[in-house]
């Protein structure tokens, strides 16, 4: 079945029919006592809250997380954003689907990113980080995950290639800030490849990833100290010291305590990659709302993870200085003097005072 309406293109008025990804799926109350269907549908362009509000418990024994259905409904604009309401909804065979129009993928093909990344090893100059590194990078069930694994279920790079693409950016920042900076920029490039690789087992393979038993027993982090002593046993001599230090990085890169870090950072190397990802990731999630977010206007509806709202529209931009009178912007009005000296006599007499 040929896909022809795709999320991006769907605004605040319309009819909906077309086949879509089930990234998640569940029953809630509403107010009136009535049980409802609450579905977030994705496709290759973004994603797109959903409602149902008849015949719940019958499509959720039919229909699960990770189906490709055909909805029929309309779109309806509540509080400010858009929602599809379902009327039908059935799953479809695999057969009957292109699994490429519904899965999100990384804007750079992942050979790209994952050549660059191992040019990046090649140039640096601490010889047993070098040389960890190309070991990790080399393995080939590593190198097969990193290339389609998501860096998270839904917060930033959660889609295919993401966990690479996040990566590789950190890892190009390592390379321009050590310089500027004055650190050891092998420590903060290792750290900014390996501190998260380790998802490739926290999490499953998408297009709906969960965390995977491993992940929800151990986690990446402690997967990650273990991905650092199998690989530096295997490299003759390597120092003790060295290894130490890339495990705090690791163990660190949370930032603080209270964010799930076991360590905080405690040199200028972890401190840099723990600043690295949190920047990386936290641009990203600004660049996802300003794609995905279906509330029309300037601005986002409150981003939870972001603890705020989002301007998603480009900044003003004057390339060249205006010299039309018509098109020169308003500017604010200036306050009004009333020529006044301002003493702290003058500011009371406006107050009434309590006695």
């Amino acid at each position: 079945m040929n896909k022809t309406q795709f999320i991006s293109q769907l605004n605040a008025k319309g009819d909906v029919l077309s086949p879509f990804l089930v990234k998640y799926i569940s029953t809630a109350e509403g107010k009136d006592g009535k049980t409802y269907l609450n579905v977030i549908l994705a496709d290759n362009s973004g994603e797109i809250e959903a409602r149902k509000w008849q015949g719940a418990e019958l499509a959720m024994q039919r229909i699960n997380a990770g189906d490709v259905v055909i909805v029929n409904g309309k779109i309806n604009l509540f509080q400010g954003r858009i929602q599809l309401i379902i009327q039908e909804m059935s799953k479809l065979d695999e057969s009957q689907i292109k699994r490429e129009d519904y899965i999100q993928k990384a804007g750079s093909a992942p050979e790209q990113m994952y050549a660059e990344l191992l040019a990046i090893v090649n140039t640096l100059e601490e010889v047993y980080i070098r040389d960890l590194l190309m070991s990790v990078l080399n393995d080939y069930e590593i190198a097969r995950r990193l290339k389609i694994w998501q860096a998270g279920k839904s917060i930033h790079h959660a889609y295919q290639s993401g966990l690479l693409e996040h990566i590789l950016s950190c890892t190009q920042l390592a390379v321009n800030l050590s310089p500027h900076y004055k650190v050891n920029r092998s420590y903060v490039v290792a750290g900014c490849i390996l501190h998260d690789i380790c998802k490739i087992y926290e999490l499953s393979e998408g297009p709906v990833v969960e965390y995977t038993e491993e992940g929800k027993l151990i986690g990446h982090l402690v997967k990650g100290l273990e991905i650092v002593d199998h690989y530096a046993a295997k490299i003759k001599n390597f120092p003790y010291s060295v290894k130490t230090h890339i495990k705090h990085i690791l163990l660190s890169h949370h930032g603080e305590y209270e964010y799930g870090s076991p360590k905080i950072p405690s040199t200028s190397e972890a401190f840099l990659v723990h600043l690295i990802d949190l920047m990386d990731s936290k641009m990203s999630s600004f660049d996802q709302v300003k794609k995905a977010d279906s509330n029309t206007g300037h601005w986002s509806g409150f981003v939870k993870h972001l603890n705020r709202i989002v301007y998603k529209s480009q900044l003003p931009s004057f390339t060249d200085y205006l010299i039309d009178e018509n098109n020169i912007e308003e500017r604010p009005a200036k306050l009004q003097s009333n020529n006044k000296k301002t003493t702290l006599g003058n500011l009371l007499k406006d107050y009434k005072l309590d006695e």
